[in-house]
């Protein structure tokens, strides 16, 4: 059985040994410094300034959207863009804070949204775009970029699925101003569960350091601590349960960040096995006529965690589907599909989005799993069943 999940972590056995001996001879393993450790060791290896860890990636995204709203780069009622192939929390926060989603369609070719797309509908007038980089993939996003800096947009990127990937010698989750991650264990980093959050704006990230925690200044540095406190005339007493802007709990554990020191040390070579695996078995799926190619040649490295196909038709996808699954291969539908028809979203929006190649990608697709600790006979043994 080749499951969409192989192990909870990369070198399983022994990091479960320094984990158990980690919480034996631990005093406390509430957030502290871990967590900080691996805050910044994630944003040096990212190539970001800041990092906010997270209790989980749905988490990252409602703190990074409270955060904006907070410092009123967004407000109450503005239009928001976003992918139609995501996950579920992407579009969440958008709608619970009171912005308005406006969801753009993907390619068919990287599954993501592009410049092309964005031109389609540009006399919408969004004041950010929320970017799913979907499996590793991206499409033009330096153009986005140049798009969204001419149009004062913001540009936020969810990079939960797409780790390590790089275009033009630049990591995805580097080109806006900030970018999301997920360390849930079915993807490239494992603390269980897990998220974070990367910026180079200070103001941005002491804001979420904020919103992580009940909106109280205790894990703010010492001058902008004395900054809020001097603002509303609190003294360092008062201080302890004193909030200053709307928030959440969403700190993780000193066991989560443990675990992500450990696992940030393997990260090379976890994106490289799943790089390789992709590369071996996206030539297979290209040679089939069945399928609909992908065109990633301006990827410079692509590492996902699980591979996605497309077929021509509903019928075709149906029975490779069933091929996979008769040869004890775990399959998944493409993301959330087209995300206009998840019921939560026809629940809290009117708005009616034209999205046909989600719709497509939804109905003809399915995703199997690409990790680390592959074998070379699972990767033939998925390279087989993709031939026609």
């Amino acid at each position: 059985m080749i499951k969409l999940i192989k192990s909870t972590f990369y070198k399983e056995k022994e990091t479960k040994q320094k984990l158990a001996e980690y919480i034996l001879r631990s005093d406390s393993l509430s957030m502290g410094e871990e967590c900080k450790k691996f805050e910044k060791s994630f944003a040096a290896k990212q190539g970001r300034k800041y990092t906010v860890f997270v209790s989980s990636g749905s988490m990252a995204n409602l703190v990074l959207i409270q955060s904006l709203i907070n410092l009123n780069y967004l407000n109450k009622g503005d239009k928001v863009g976003a992918s139609s192939l995501t996950w579920s929390t992407n579009i969440m926060p958008i709608i619970q804070l009171g912005l308005e989603p406006v969801i753009y369609d993907c390619e068919l070719e990287n599954l993501n949204v592009s410049k092309k797309i964005l031109d389609k509908s540009s006399d919408i007038n969004i004041k950010a775009l929320f970017l799913t980089n979907a499996l590793g993939f991206c499409a033009d996003i330096e153009e986005i970029k140049k798009y969204c800096l001419k149009k004062n947009i913001i540009l936020l990127e969810d990079n939960c699925e797409s780790l390590g990937s790089k275009i033009d010698g630049k990591l995805l989750g580097n080109f806006g101003l900030a970018s999301t991650f997920s360390t849930f264990v079915g993807h490239h980093l494992s603390t269980i569960e897990g998220g974070l959050i990367c910026t180079d704006n200070e103001e941005l990230y002491e804001m979420m350091l904020m919103v992580r925690a009940h909106g109280w200044d205790r894990n703010l540095p010492q001058a902008s601590q004395v900054k809020w406190r001097e603002k509303y005339g609190i003294n360092d007493f008062y201080a302890r349960y004193t909030f200053y802007a709307l928030a959440y709990n969403a700190r993780p554990t000193e066991i989560q960040g443990f675990l992500g020191n450990i696992q940030l040390e393997y990260w090379d070579k976890i994106v490289s096995k799943r790089a390789k695996n992709f590369k071996k078995i996206n030539a297979i799926a290209k040679q089939n006529s069945d399928i609909i190619p992908l065109n990633l040649k301006h990827l410079e490295i692509i590492s996902n965690f699980a591979v996605p196909v497309i077929f021509k038709s509903v019928e075709l996808n149906k029975a490779y589907n069933k091929k996979f699954n008769e040869a004890g291969v775990e399959t998944r539908p493409i993301i959330a599909g087209n995300i206009v028809d998840q019921p939560f979203f026809k629940n809290y929006s009117k708005n009616i989005f034209s999205c046909p190649n989600a719709s497509l990608i939804k109905e003809n697709g399915f995703y199997f799993g690409n990790n680390p600790d592959m074998t070379d006979a699972e990767t033939e043994l998925l390279c087989s069943l993709l031939k026609k």
